[in-house]
């Protein structure tokens, strides 16, 4: 049984693959551990040699893979000492002459699912014609992919696959996106990689129980009956609300409507997308100091009249925190630093654009049978470039 359903409903729903992929997901973070743990000779072979203070570090990615680089960056900032930049592949494609710096060293990061999208070949294509000094990264979750295969036969290049499992089948990216999360924050922390794994060991157990036992919690956001879906974090949550809103609003086929924002920012405008059919979420910053800054805006959003609903997501958040919202979704456990909080955190995401996709009659699976959004995207023509 899924969620409360046990398979066969699942299936007649279309949603049986989503279902099982957020759902395996505490699994496929042990794996990747593994596969980290695996490589490790490898990896540091790579960062000893090519992470300098002069290397420049370009994450890439589309739609959920861009997201992974955007929700990683500030971590990788604090680990490196280097640059580090989340750029996504679609602008790479569209404006190379932005992003690319021909004359500095260079490790791309290339995110995929599948590693077949007309973008994540144009993107690792560029860099390399025209990168003096360029080190190819591929994070992938199929081996058989066209990049993980054009990537192989380079010498340039380093190909890390994720577990099978998080080649989701699914339209939506879940588990594909946390493995690759996991699997970069480990790669660039070897010095740390005993502790790290025990506390994903731990995060997983946290996630197995929410998964399992707590998602009447997520029925409840749904029961609110909104169709504007806000996503609200500081610093990199601000990052990661991109992907969580994404999930909504792709497993619903477009029928709610999402919108991410920063906290201090949603008040230079945004806010006015709030009406009485909005569900605000906010996701609590770990940090002490920001989350005096996330405080103050549930507090104002929850005073603000109207009949919006107010939802946090805390991890060992303050004790009062349900006096100041409508709902609280909790996490409880030993402290991890902030990024690793969204391993707990995407579960809420995940699960509600999932439930919210059955709610809205809309098959998660394949929310859009009609062919005009794909799984992998289809229509990119690449144009040939060269040079400013």
């Amino acid at each position: 049984m899924l969620f409360g359903k046990e398979a066969a409903e699942w299936a007649s729903l279309g949603g049986m693959d989503t279902a099982a992929e957020i759902a395996q997901q505490p699994i496929l973070w042990r794996e990747t551990c593994g596969i980290i743990a695996e490589n490790r000779d490898r990896i540091a072979r790579f960062v000893e040699e090519y992470v300098t203070p002069e290397t420049r570090i370009v994450m890439t990615g589309a739609g959920t893979s861009d997201y992974v680089g955007d929700t990683v960056v500030e971590a990788l900032r604090d680990l490196l000492p280097c640059r580090v930049e989340a750029i996504a592949s679609t602008d790479i494609v569209s404006a190379p002459y932005e992003c690319i710096e021909a004359d500095v060293p260079t490790i791309l990061i290339s995110y995929a699912r599948s590693g077949n999208s007309p973008e994540s070949m144009g993107a690792y294509d560029l860099f390399q014609q025209e990168v003096s000094v360029l080190q190819q990264l591929v994070i992938t979750c199929d081996a058989e992919g066209e990049l993980a295969k054009k990537a192989e036969k380079m010498e340039n290049a380093f190909v890390l696959l994720m577990p099978e499992a998080s080649n989701d089948k699914g339209f939506a990216m879940t588990s594909s996106y946390s493995c690759m999360l996991l699997s970069t924050l480990l790669f660039f922390d070897l010095d740390n990689l005993e502790w790290n794994t025990i506390r994903m060991e731990r995060l997983a157990g946290t996630a197995e129980d929410f998964i399992a036992r707590r998602y009447g919690e997520i029925d409840q956001m749904i029961g609110y009956g909104k169709h504007r879906v806000i996503y609200l974090g500081s610093g990199f949550y601000a990052g990661f609300c991109q992907e969580m809103a994404l999930k909504n609003l792709e497993l619903t086929s477009g029928k709610i409507l999402t919108f991410n924002e920063g906290v201090m920012a949603f008040r230079h405008g945004p806010k006015s997308i709030i009406n009485d059919d909005s569900l605000i979420v906010v996701f609590l910053s770990g940090n002490p100091y920001t989350r005096q800054y996330d405080m103050d805006m549930i507090d104002e959003i929850h005073g603000d009249a109207g009949d919006h609903k107010l939802v946090v997501v805390a991890f060992n958040g303050p004790e009062d925190l349900k006096a100041h919202c409508d709902q609280v979704i909790a996490f409880r456990g030993e402290e991890v630093p902030g990024v690793y909080r969204v391993f707990n955190y995407m579960l809420v995401g995940q699960m509600f654009g999932l439930f919210d996709s059955v709610a809205q009659g809309v098959t998660p699976d394949n929310p859009r049978p009609d062919g005009t959004v794909n799984r992998v995207v289809k229509g990119v023509t690449l144009h040939p470039y060269s040079g400013r």
